[in-house]
């Protein structure tokens, strides 16, 4: 990240992390209600999750108030530069998805006031999910070999769907192009919901859906299910191999977890990913995560930093290797 985007923002430096932590852990927590931002529309994983979240802090420390806020714009990055600007004890938090802080500071025109990476505070990721490589039945492939072959062979004359440019359908997708060496049309919809749709329909004859989208079409016979973009196979669909059989390493995985401004007290940070993975162990709560589409992982606050980090990184590249770009 560029850092004279930070030297710009001075509201955002003039009150040093030591001073504001020391200050948020002399504050019993919480001592009035928290906030938790969501950067998109109600709806959707990110919105169900950081709800969940509220509901479990809110179960844990009764008598206290957990709020969720929509505030959406500019790729998620309006929620996350009011986050960041927030003090440090705890009273403002964000569920984040992965692209907000990986994908769209590197893709907007205007970049953020603020590192994606320093200015946060990892506290817990609450799960991930893959994306599933699926066609409509006109394609012809029957398998995922198959359908290597067949993007290969008509590298430049096909497109795919997405739910959006920067989305992390259309990211996986451009991976794999990169991947293979293959071009393609990007096409983009409002959502993934109305793009898969349009595959379903044989408007578009590809395209990676989201796995709670996917997977109640795995017996739909306009559509084949692929491949996943997981490592292992998903539980969901156990009879969909990973697309990393056919293209080793190959993996995309979302996540979303909730995270705070720079210079959190390490104590409220591990205090609230204790809360929130205790519950994930709950077969109840892990029923739920399934539901709203998201493997539970529980993950605590040095293991998110550094998955950030390395996401940072990652799609950073591909954006730029791909010339994504968001208004």
């Amino acid at each position: 990240m560029n850092r004279r985007a930070l030297i710009a923002a001075p509201a955002l430096l003039a009150w040093p992390a030591a001073p504001r932590a020391q200050q948020a852990a002399a504050t019993p927590w919480p001592d009035r209600p928290v906030r938790i931002l969501v950067p998109f529309a109600p709806g959707g994983n990110t919105d169900g999750l950081a709800r969940l979240s509220a509901e479990l802090l809110q179960e844990a420390l009764p008598g206290s108030s957990f709020v969720v806020e929509n505030r959406t714009g500019a790729g998620g990055l309006l929620a996350a530069e009011q986050m960041v600007r927030a003090a440090p004890d705890g009273h403002v938090l964000m569920m984040v998805a992965v692209a907000v802080l990986a994908v769209a500071p590197f893709a907007m025109a205007q970049p953020p006031r603020f590192d994606p990476v320093a200015d946060v505070t990892a506290i817990v990721n609450l799960g991930t999910n893959p994306f599933v490589l699926l066609t409509h039945r006109s394609v012809e492939a029957t398998d995922l070999a198959s359908l290597i072959a067949w993007m290969r062979a008509r590298s430049g004359h096909f497109a795919y769907a997405s739910g959006g440019v920067g989305s992390f359908q259309h990211l996986t997708m451009a991976l794999l192009l990169q991947r293979l060496g293959v071009q393609a049309e990007h096409v983009p919809y409002r959502g993934g919901a109305p793009a898969l749709a349009d595959v379903i329909a044989g408007n578009a004859p590809i395209m990676f859906a989201n796995l709670s989208e996917a997977v109640p079409h795995a017996s739909n016979p306009a559509v084949r299910l692929h491949g996943v973009s997981s490592l292992m196979p998903s539980p969901q669909l156990p009879g969909v191999p990973p697309i990393a059989t056919e293209v080793p390493g190959f993996e995309t995985i979302t996540w979303n977890g909730l995270m705070g401004p720079r210079g959190m007290p390490p104590a409220l940070v591990a205090r609230i990913h204790g809360i929130i993975a205790a519950a994930l162990q709950r077969p109840a709560v892990q029923d739920r995560m399934q539901r709203i589409g998201a493997d539970p992982l529980g993950e605590g606050p040095e293991a998110f930093a550094a998955r950030l980090r390395a996401d940072v990184a990652r799609w950073n590249e591909v954006v730029r290797v791909a010339g994504i770009r968001l208004e």
